[in-house]
């Protein structure tokens, strides 16, 4: 007799403890179901410059139909998806004018910011216009920059995502590098595409660093775009443009497409 209470209450207790985690479980899918808008955040390597197919809507931000962020809600269908990433964004622009769409039930966000903060512009513009000299100087004032003060403007972003959308899944996406090094290509000498390209790695370093701190992905396209750099002939950047210069040196429609895309879903 004591033998059998013992069996019950033990069996008690083990359908208990199930229930009680089978419960939690199901607490947890629900609220992870609940949380699937997606929103899409960011500079010109995220609103899609270079990709063409602009939203006629998103007016000077140029949010294309071909960047990566289109493409994968087109693909994974959210429940919501808020496009706000903008051409010419810095890091006190997403803080000011891209997070209103953030709330308990996004549950994905992309991100690529901070080129624009680093110079990224006046950097390609002094390496075309100057000398290798007058180039690897502007280069060295961006790399301190981002050490120096960048990482707390990421900071900033980080942490205004994480309070407005505590369920979301971040996912940081990083720079390609530019240049296929030794290759016959005109254009820059081979001592500016180098620096340019450590550049590139540089910035990804620091940017990869903050978002592991705040516990969000990184998303590494270097990889991706290995072989379709400039020079490589089979270019998945646009090259300096002079009929359009907003579009120089940005991923093309098959930079986001083979590039950025599948690294944002795998990541995400």
């Amino acid at each position: 007799m004591r033998r059998s209470r013992i069996t019950a209450y033990v069996t008690s207790l083990l359908l208990a403890v199930g229930f009680a985690l089978t419960g939690a479980a199901t607490a947890q899918a629900s609220g992870t179901a609940a949380a699937t808008g997606y929103v899409a955040l960011g500079d010109s390597y995220a609103s899609g410059v270079g990709a063409g197919s602009y939203i006629s809507s998103s007016g000077d931000c140029l949010r294309s139909t071909k960047a990566y962020p289109y493409l994968w809600a087109a693909a994974h269908s959210p429940s919501s998806f808020d496009f706000t990433a903008c051409s010419g964004a810095r890091t006190g622009d997403v803080l000011a004018n891209q997070l209103g769409p953030l709330s308990s039930s996004t549950g994905f966000v992309s991100l690529s910011i901070g080129g624009n903060d680093a110079g990224f512009a006046d950097v390609m513009t002094t390496c075309v216009l100057q000398s290798d000299s007058g180039c690897l100087s502007r280069i060295a004032t961006a790399k301190a920059y981002v050490d120096s003060t960048l990482p707390g403007q990421l900071d900033s972003v980080y942490s205004a995502i994480s309070s407005k959308a505590p369920a979301a899944h971040v996912v940081v996406l990083g720079y390609p590098r530019f240049y296929k090094l030794g290759a016959a290509c005109l254009g820059l000498s081979d001592t500016k595409r180098a620096a340019i390209n450590d550049a590139a790695d540089y910035l990804d370093s620091a940017i990869a660093k903050r978002a592991a701190d705040h516990g969000f992905t990184f998303g590494d396209v270097r990889s991706t775009f290995t072989g379709h750099e400039l020079c490589s002939g089979s270019a998945w950047l646009h090259s300096l443009n002079l009929l359009n210069i907003t579009e120089s040196y940005h991923p093309t429609a098959a930079g986001h497409f083979g590039g950025y895309l599948p690294v944002f879903t795998s990541a995400a």
